[in-house]
C-alpha cells in the first residue's frame, strides 16, 4: 500500500523510468481509486497504456511549466507525485534558462497549483547533485527543493505536507551509466571518466519505497535520504566487461568525482534513523524545538556535528560480484552473473 490515505493520486513525469514503477505499485493498491499521469510527450503516454490497461489510470498531456493546465489536471487530486525534471548535467549547461523553466518556475506552478486545488499531501523527487551543487542541473533541483520545502510556511490553514526526496543514480535508468557499459560492451570499449569516481546506487524498487515513506511519514518540510551503498567507477566496468579496454576520457562538464547527499552545512539539521537521514526544515521556532519535535516523529537522534554523507566515504560498498547480480536481477535478466 503506498499511503493508506491516498484515493486519487497525480504524478508528473509518469511515462519515466521511476515513473513506470511507481504507477505499477499503486496499481497493486485497492484502495487507489484514480492515478493521473501528467506529461509531455504523447507517444510515451500512449505506449505507457498498452502496458497499463487498468482503468483507475488516466492520461493527461501537460507540462510543468504551464500552471493553468496544472489546475485542471490537480481538480479531485488529493496527493502528488512530482518526479518530471530536465535532468541531463551537459544538457543543463548548454541550455540552462529551459532547465531553469521546467525544474524551478515548473516547481513553482506545482506548488501554487495543489495550493490552490486541495491536494493534502506532496513528495518531490530530488537528487543527490542538490547537495552543494557544481552544476545548473543540481542548482536548480537545490532551489526546486527549497521551494518545496518553504511552500510549508505559507499553506496557511490548509491540511497539505509538502516533503522531499534525496536520492543518487537509479539502478539502470535511462541515461545512466550501467545501460551506457551495456551498450557499449559491443564494441570492446567502456570509457573511464576518472578512476577515482564513485555514486551511490539505489534501485527503483528503494525509490519508490522511499516515496511511500514520505508519504506516510513527513510532517512537512523534511528532506528524507535513504542509506544506500555506493559503488566505484572502475568496478561497474569490471562487472560488465571484465575483458574490455577502458580507457579515462575524463569528466564530462559539470560532474563530481564524489556526491553527497548530506553536507557538513546540513549535519545540524539532521536526523538518522535506521534507514534514512531525515534533513529538517529550519523554523521560527528555533532550532532545539525543530529538531526535538521532528525526532520525536520520525524516532530519529542528531548526526555528529561534523557528519557528511558522501558517495567516496560511505560505509557501505557494493562490491564486482553484487553489481553484476543486480544487473541481472533489475536491468538485464539475460546478463551473466558468473
Amino acid at each position: 500500500m503506498i499511503v493508506s490515505s491516498a484515493r486519487s493520486i497525480l504524478v508528473t513525469g509518469g511515462t519515466g523510468s521511476f515513473g513506470k514503477k511507481c504507477i505499477a505499485t499503486l496499481l497493486a493498491d485497492p484502495d487507489v481509486k484514480r492515478i493521473v499521469i501528467y506529461s509531455r510527450d504523447e507517444l510515451k503516454q500512449f505506449e505507457m497504456a498498452q502496458t497499463f490497461t487498468d482503468p483507475r489510470l488516466r492520461f493527461f498531456i501537460g507540462d510543468v511549466r504551464d500552471r493553468q493546465r496544472l489546475c485542471r489536471a490537480l481538480e479531485g487530486i488529493d496527493t502528488v507525485i512530482h518526479a518530471a525534471a530536465l535532468k541531463q548535467v551537459p544538457a543543463a549547461e548548454y541550455n540552462p534558462m529551459e532547465f531553469i523553466k521546467t525544474n524551478v518556475l515548473g516547481a513553482e506552478n506545482i506548488i501554487e497549483a495543489c495550493l490552490d486545488n486541495k491536494v493534502t499531501n506532496v513528495v518531490a523527487l530530488s537528487t543527490d547533485k542538490a547537495a552543494a551543487p557544481i552544476n545548473l542541473y543540481g542548482a536548480t533541483k537545490l532551489c526546486s527543493d527549497k521551494l518545496f520545502i518553504a511552500a510549508n510556511n505559507v499553506k496557511g490553514a490548509r491540511d497539505i505536507r509538502f516533503s522531499v526526496v534525496r536520492y543518487g543514480n537509479v539502478m539502470g535508468s535511462r541515461g545512466s551509466v550501467i545501460p551506457f557499459f551495456l551498450d557499449r560492451r559491443k564494441t570492446g570499449v567502456l570509457p573511464i571518466t576518472d578512476p577515482a569516481m564513485t555514486r551511490f546506487n539505489i534501485t527503483l524498487e528503494e525509490g519508490v519505497e522511499l516515496v511511500q515513506h514520505a508519504l506516510e511519514h513527513a510532517l512537512g518540510g523534511e528532506i528524507f535520504v535513504p542509506k544506500i551503498p555506493s559503488y566505484r567507477i572502475t568496478d561497474v566496468a569490471e562487472a560488465i566487461g571484465p575483458d574490455c579496454e577502458k580507457p579515462v576520457v575524463g569528466i564530462r562538464p559539470g560532474e563530481k568525482i564524489h556526491e553527497e547527499m548530506v553536507t557538513s552545512t546540513d549535519a545540524m539539521q539532521t536526523l538518522t534513523t535506521d534507514k534514512h537521514y531525515i534533513i529538517v526544515p529550519s523554523h521560527s521556532r528555533g532550532y532545539a524545538a525543530t529538531m526535538k519535535l521532528f525526532g520525536d516523529h520520525h524516532k530519529g537522534s542528531p548526526v555528529a556535528p561534523d557528519f557528511a554523507y558522501n558517495s567516496g566515504t560511505n560505509t557501505e560498498w557494493m562490491t564486482v560480484a553484487e553489481i553484476r547480480s543486480m544487473i541481472h536481477q533489475y536491468v538485464d535478466p539475460t546478463f551473466d552473473i558468473v
